[in-house]
């Protein structure tokens, strides 16, 4: 503590031009703040601070070491407000995006245990496929399955993420299951459409990523939609995981082609980089990513 209270002493001196200033700010007499000083160039072995009974002045060795001395005790009062916010109680209005299925499925329905937790906090829902602009549009927490490239965000991974391309039992029966990615070609393919363009499905090939441009006699740009056309057996859909995972587990689709599934987009809470984050935000991210660890979770 004694070198703590030196370090401060000594920036405090710099901070306010004399000794005397410092004094009168913490109490005491001058002279006990020079004590300090004196304490500390002798402990260091060098010379901080030309004093004179008008002016201070730093030398090399003092102006070198205030820089170190203000980052040290600003970390010091960073992780001192830490812990006091988290023995605190988390409140205040949270602004969460997320997409529009992951969300009816993965978001909303835990939001009321959250708010049981923490019954100072409300929360605004905001289910959206777009792109969200956190800062500009001020959302606090935006869940993304992408990688993430903004650098002037924060991403914290929430769980993983497979796409899975699947198929109903009695559409396979019917039509046989596919071997080879050229077989997707006579297949009832059930993709995704966007601003009136077909999105193809990403695999992994000899190692490489393709993109492949599939056809189907149905397309939509919802894909709970298409989630459920292949439930009824009407083709072959590529979803993810957080998706169809109940009904593989059920038994009532089926994954093909895994051997040439691409890497995952992983799900992600963004917000945007803040020195203090609120302690609802953190609250809320810790949450989701307990609820998501949780074992039998994506299974249930």
């Amino acid at each position: 503590m004694g070198q703590f209270r030196q370090l401060s002493t000594f920036v405090d001196v710099v901070a306010r031009g004399s000794l005397s200033a410092a004094a009168r700010a913490e109490g005491i007499a001058p002279a006990m703040i020079g004590r300090r000083l004196d304490a500390l160039e002798a402990r260091l072995g060098v010379k901080l601070l030309q004093r004179t009974t008008r002016k201070l002045a730093l030398t090399d060795e003092g102006a070198a070491f205030l820089e170190d001395c203000q980052r040290i005790l600003g970390e010091l009062e960073e992780a001192e407000s830490a812990v006091a916010e988290r023995s605190a109680r988390a409140s205040g209005h949270l602004l969460v995006s997320a997409p529009a299925g992951f969300g009816r499925q993965h978001v909303a329905p835990l939001l009321p245990s959250f708010l049981a937790e923490h019954q100072d906090v409300t929360v605004n829902l905001n289910l959206n496929d777009r792109v969200v602009d956190v800062v500009g549009e001020g959302v606090d927490v935006a869940i993304r399955i992408a990688s993430l490239s903004d650098s002037s965000l924060v991403g914290v991974k929430l769980a993983d993420n497979q796409r899975v391309l699947v198929a109903s039992p009695a559409y396979l029966k019917r039509h046989g299951v596919p071997d080879t990615l050229a077989d997707l070609a006579r297949h009832n393919c059930l993709a995704i459409s966007s601003e009136g363009s077909q999105r193809g499905w990403t695999f992994r090939d000899s190692g490489k990523l393709v993109t492949l441009k599939v056809a189907g006699n149905m397309v939509c740009n919802d894909g709970e939609v298409l989630h459920d056309w292949a439930l009824a057996g009407k083709g072959l859909a590529w979803r993810s995981m957080w998706e169809v995972g109940t009904e593989i587990e059920a038994g009532k689709l089926c994954t093909v082609l895994d051997a040439f599934a691409a890497p995952g987009n992983d799900i992600h809470a963004v917000f945007a980089q803040r020195r203090h984050l609120p302690l609802r935000i953190r609250a809320f991210v810790d949450f989701l990513r307990r609820t998501y660890a949780q074992p039998d979770y994506w299974r249930s």
